[in-house]
C-alpha cells in the first residue's frame, strides 16, 4: 500500500461488510463502519438467527480497537433517508466508500409484493442517495459497489467483466452487457448498475462494479483473533448458502439436498478472497467518469458438484437428496464467465478445498447446539402464490 486511504464501509455490520471493514482497517487504512442493523431485523422477522453468535456492533467495535488498537469511526442510519447519506458522507469525506447497505437475498426479495417492493426501494433509492451525496460532496470518491453476478443470469454465450463488443447490420459498439436476472434481488442490482453507469458517464463519478458469486467461508484472519469479532453463518432457506446449508446437513447426519438436478452452475469466491478484491478495487480506483465491472469469482461449479465435494470431505456417510425447485431457473445450462481483472491487479484466490470444508464442519460441530433444522426447508416459491400472507408464514 502506498497510502492511508479513508475508506467508509456501508452495510458494515453484515456478514461481508464486517470482516472487510477490519481487513482494510488492518492494511492500514482509515475506516470508517455504517449499518441500519436490518440484517439483524430480518433474522427476527423470520424467526432464525446466525449459527455463529455475533456480538452486537457496539461491542464489535470496541473489540476491534481492544485487538489491533485502531478506531472505527461509527455511523448509524439508514441510506434512504438522503439527510444521513449527505451527513455521513461530508462528514467523513472518504477516498473511497464500499457499497454492501442492500438487503442480499433472493429468496427474501420472492416472498411476496411487500418484501419485493422493499426490496427493490431500499436497494435502488439508497444506492441513488449515495450517488447524489457522492456528486455534491466530492465526485472524486471512489464508489466500490458489491454487484451479484446473479444480474447476468444464464446466458447461451460467454459472460464478460460487465461491458460487450456487438457488430450488428454492420456497426460495432461497446455497450453494456445484457442482463438477465432471476429474482427481484437480483433486478435490484441491476438497476444500480444502470443507476451507477448513468452517474459516471453524466457526472463524471468513478465506481467499480463487483459482480460477486456465491461466497464461502466465515472466518477471516481478523475475526480470528477473538469471538466477539466473528461474523455471520447463515444457513436458513432464505438467507443461508448451499454450502453452508451441506455442511449442516453432513453433520447432522442429514442427506444433502439438491434443488432440481443441481445443474444450476454458479461462481464461487472464498470469503478472504472477497475482502481482498475489496482492497484491491480501492487502491487501484477506476478513473473519472469511468464505470469498471470485474466479476469478482475464482471458480465455477454446479450445485451438484458442491454437495459431491461436501459428502466426499466429510468423514461420515453422506447421502444427496434431489428436491422440487422451488425457484424457476435453468438447471442445465452453459457458463462460462470471464474473471481475469482481479487477478491482473494481484489477487492471488484461494479455491475450494478439503481443508476449507473440514474446517466448517469443525465450526458446526462447535455450535450444533444452535441448529434449527427446520429453518432449511426451503419455504418460498418463485411462482406468484395465489394467497400472498401464506408465503409470508411458509418462510418463517
Amino acid at each position: 500500500m502506498d497510502e492511508v486511504m479513508r475508506i467508509l464501509v456501508l452495510g458494515a455490520d453484515g456478514y461481508l461488510g464486517w470482516p472487510t471493514a477490519l481487513y482494510l482497517s488492518d492494511h492500514g487504512h482509515d475506516v470508517g463502519v455504517l449499518d441500519n442493523f436490518a440484517r439483524r431485523g430480518y433474522d427476527t422477522e423470520l424467526g432464525v438467527r446466525s449459527l455463529v453468535p455475533i456480538a452486537s456492533f457496539e461491542e464489535r467495535i470496541e473489540t476491534w480497537r481492544e485487538v489491533s488498537g485502531r478506531q472505527l469511526a461509527s455511523y448509524v442510519g439508514d441510506l434512504t433517508d438522503p439527510q444521513f447519506v449527505s451527513a455521513a458522507v461530508a462528514g467523513f469525506r472518504p477516498d473511497a466508500i464500499v457499497h454492501f447497505a442492500e438487503q442480499r437475498a433472493a429468496p427474501y426479495s420472492m416472498i411476496d409484493r411487500a418484501h419485493a417492493v422493499y426490496t427493490q426501494t431500499n436497494n435502488v433509492v439508497g444506492t441513488l442517495n449515495l450517488l447524489y451525496a457522492i456528486a455534491e460532496t466530492d465526485p472524486s470518491i471512489h464508489l466500490v459497489k458489491l454487484g451479484t453476478m446473479g444480474e447476468y443470469g444464464t446466458p447461451n454465450i460467454d459472460i464478460e467483466e460487465g461491458w460487450l463488443e456487438i457488430t450488428h447490420n454492420g456497426r460495432t459498439d461497446r455497450m453494456l452487457y445484457p442482463k438477465r436476472p432471476g429474482s427481484f434481488y437480483h433486478l435490484s442490482k441491476v438497476h444500480d448498475s444502470h443507476n451507477i453507469e448513468f452517474a459516471c458517464r453524466i457526472w463524471g463519478l468513478r465506481a467499480t462494479d463487483l459482480n460477486q458469486g456465491v461466497v464461502y467461508g466465515q472466518q477471516t484472519p481478523q475475526t480470528a483473533l477473538d469471538p466477539r469479532l466473528a461474523t455471520r453463518f447463515d444457513y436458513d432457506a432464505v438467507f443461508g448458502t448451499v454450502l453452508n446449508r451441506f455442511a449442516i446437513q453432513a453433520v447432522l447426519g442429514h442427506p444433502l439436498t439438491v434443488y432440481g438436478t443441481g445443474g444450476q452452475t454458479r461462481g464461487l469466491i472464498d470469503i478472504r478472497d472477497t475482502a481482498e478484491c475489496i482492497r484491491i478495487a480501492c487502491e487501484n480506483p477506476a478513473g473519472p467518469g469511468e464505470f469498471r465491472v470485474f466479476n469478482q469469482m475464482t471458480q465455477s461449479l454446479s450445485v451438484e458438484q458442491i454437495a459431491k465435494t461436501v459428502a466426499a470431505a466429510y468423514p461420515g456417510a453422506v447421502e444427496v437428496d434431489y428436491l422440487d425447485n422451488p425457484r424457476v431457473e435453468s438447471e442445465n445450462h452453459y457458463y462460462n464467465a470471464v474473471h481475469t481483472s482481479l487477478e491482473q491487479l494481484g489477487l492471488r484466490p484461494h479455491l475450494l478445498s478439503d481443508t476449507l470444508i473440514e474446517s466448517l464442519f469443525a465450526l458446526v460441530e462447535q455450535h450444533r447446539d444452535r441448529i434449527e433444522p427446520e429453518a432449511m426447508r426451503p419455504a418460498v416459491q418463485w411462482r406468484r402464490q395465489s394467497n400472498p400472507s401464506s408465503a409470508i408464514v411458509a418462510a418463517r
